[in-house]
């Protein structure tokens, strides 16, 4: 028996969750929650390390006697570490606008498609290769991702766990190692770059606790606990504040075509290659609500969505990647202005806002699908909807009814599940994920939503094809 704690962390909240294995049942519980609110260093938006890493302790201090523990966290973010392993200011957040035109300059060195070869990443301005090209600071001598940051915080070992490596645009998945070439075109010396460890090893103690390195991407943790079996043909989402959507494959799919198509290869904790896309997610939602708590409207998700429900379908789409809907701020306007550009109806009530964002997050989700399909060849029969999108049964309903395929819905907690089985492999509780995931198949419950409608569905998607060619 193994009692384990997972710290998983999104672009909002952080938490810890205890749990116990005996063999035969896992039982879970969170113990701790705690805002990850990001704050500013000079001009530049950054995470607010320090106060996470005092939760962090927190919670260690709150759980009583565990085997082992273990971080997951967004991707692409890092922490930077001087010749006297102090941390050079604070961790810049993913949002921070320091990136803009830096791909551009890194293009004067290197094609894009040479680039996506050599990477596999979608190439967006949020990863860690274009971060890198903005520092100032040259006295830099170690990066740390923000998962291997706090393991580094807590007990000394500096290395980079290698699903988190593959977000960064400088992780070689032919060689598997870092592509070193690639880094130093952001200007700085690969040395910083640490050794590269797997899913699921120990690496050091904290206060008598194993402190192990697990799938360091959120992602890739909640695909680890993906109840599917080897019958299906699955494709996954994990649907948080952002979307990741995608499939299993052995190996990396790095054609023209896949750059062409915005597509990502990431490394998953059992070696395969995730290959999906990042699509914006509920920050939408997220953000409109807060657009319209700052004038007065207190709505719950709940009342949202009712808005929502009682508006007419399909009227108006927008492109949920578009640049503008990245930055905080202003959703209904951007909305609205997208529309008017786009030759659609303007969305005049709060629910068709929030119908529209819907609609359209649903729209790109088979948008993604056609395009994973064609570059693998695979037809999918089935969508596992993964995290905290699993209590949006709106939105699950009209994945469905996109895609034309059965959508089921969790578990809600598969990014700390995922977190957990990975603990659990390394203590030698757990053989391998695969029987990770038949004991997820178990013991968790889900929500199956079959697809309705499917010939509305299929008729507003071409009009949705015609707004993302028009934007």
């Amino acid at each position: 028996m193994s009692t384990v704690l997972a710290f998983d962390f999104g672009a909002s909240t952080g938490r810890a969750i205890k749990a116990e294995y005996d063999g035969k049942a896992l039982k879970y519980n969170e113990i701790h929650r705690f805002e990850n609110v990001p704050t500013y260093e000079g001009n530049r938006l950054c995470w607010d390390f320090p106060y996470l890493l005092g939760e962090v302790k927190k919670a260690i201090d709150m759980c009583g006697d565990v085997d082992s523990l273990a971080f997951d966290t967004w991707g692409v973010d890092y922490g930077l570490l001087d010749e006297n392993d102090g941390l050079i200011g604070l961790p810049t957040h993913y949002r921070d606008t320091r990136t803009d035109g830096i791909p551009h300059r890194i293009f004067e060195k290197i094609s894009p498609f040479d680039l996506y070869k050599s990477s596999g990443n979608q190439i967006m301005p949020i990863n860690t290769l274009f971060q890198l090209a903005t520092e100032e600071k040259k006295n830099a001598k170690a990066l740390l991702f923000m998962p291997d940051l706090f393991v580094w915080s807590l007990c000394g070992d500096k290395s980079a766990e290698k699903t988190i490596a593959s977000t960064s645009q400088m992780y070689d998945f032919e060689n598997g190692d870092w592509n070193t070439r690639i880094a130093e075109l952001s200007g700085m010396d690969s040395s910083i770059l640490q050794r590269l460890v797997n899913s699921g090893v120990v690496v050091g103690e904290y206060k008598g606790i194993k402190v192990i390195k697990v799938a360091g991407h959120d992602t890739q943790c909640a695909v680890a606990a993906m109840p599917a079996d080897s019958k299906s043909s699955s494709a996954f989402l994990s649907c948080g504040t952002w979307s990741l959507i995608g499939c299993e494959c052995d190996n990396a799919v790095l054609t023209e075509k896949s750059m062409t198509d915005e597509l990502s290869n990431e490394l998953g904790a059992n070696g395969k290659v995730n290959y999906l896309k990042n699509i914006s997610g509920l920050w939408l939602i997220q953000e409109i609500r807060r657009n319209f708590r700052a004038i007065g409207k207190d709505y719950s998700f709940n009342d949202m969505e009712q808005l929502a429900r009682a508006e007419e379908p399909f009227i108006s789409f927008i492109d949920p990647d578009a640049p503008e809907f990245a930055a905080v701020g202003s959703m209904p306007e951007k909305i609205r202005e997208f529309c008017k550009k786009t030759n659609q109806p303007i969305p005049t009530s709060d629910g068709a806002l929030v119908r529209c964002i819907y609609e359209s997050l649903a729209m790109k989700y088979k948008f993604a699908i056609n395009q994973i399909s064609e570059n693998t060849g695979k037809v999918f029969d089935v969508l596992h909807l993964l995290g905290g999108g699993t209590k949006d049964g709106f939105l699950c309903q009209m994945t469905a009814n996109s895609l034309g395929i059965p959508v089921i819905a969790g578990p809600t907690e598969a990014t700390a599940l995922g977190n957990i089985l990975l603990q659990l492999i390394a203590l030698g509780d757990i053989k391998d994920i695969d029987e990770g995931r038949a004991l997820i198949r178990k013991q968790e419950s889900v929500m199956e939503y079959s697809p309705a409608d499917i010939s509305s569905w299929e008729k507003a998607y071409k009009k949705y094809i015609t707004v993302l060619k028009e934007r």
